[in-house]
């Protein structure tokens, strides 16, 4: 199963100037106990700005850059390879950024979609959803506190199949 697990603002941004445009603690716990163990493809600039690789997890970096090789990642130069890769786990996760989540959009299965209740400025931004495409299986919300910038509602998400 290949799926996507992505924090998006109220205007699909999910970055802004090779960071996150927000502090959401208890977002990050739930996606690093949803993501242990499994394998975590992103591009080179996703895995710049997180700067190593996620104890725990298989990084699978997407990059065009030939001699592209951190220590203790897995590089890869076309999205295709990383799901070759990554074919023995249960589920692996495309966890960005923007060119990434818009290659890998058509061939997921599920949706981890935070939906951060804010509307902000932003350099990268997740690709539109067709609902139609979608069945919301879960949704919980959270609001904000002294570790979460902002109000967010968390959707599991399967694609429909037809």
């Amino acid at each position: 199963m290949l799926s996507i697990v992505v924090a998006v603002s109220e205007n699909n941004v999910i970055g802004h100037a090779n960071d996150l445009p927000w502090k959401l603690s208890g977002d990050l716990k739930r996606v690093k106990t949803l993501t242990m163990g499994h394998h975590l493809i992103m591009g080179r600039k996703t895995y710049e700005s997180i700067g190593r690789p996620l104890p725990g997890r298989t990084t699978v970096i997407v990059t065009r850059q030939k001699r592209y090789a951190p220590e203790g990642c897995t590089v890869v130069h076309t999205f295709f390879d990383a799901i070759k890769v990554s074919w023995n786990d249960n589920e692996a996760f495309v966890f960005g950024g923007g060119e990434i989540f818009k290659e890998a959009l058509p061939h997921c299965d599920k949706i981890y979609l935070t939906r951060v209740h804010t509307t902000i400025d932003g350099t990268v931004f997740f690709p539109e959803l067709n609902m139609n495409e979608w069945e919301i299986m879960a949704e919980d919300r959270f609001p904000a506190d002294e570790k979460n910038e902002f109000a967010c509602t968390v959707f599991e998400m399967r694609r429909i199949q037809s």
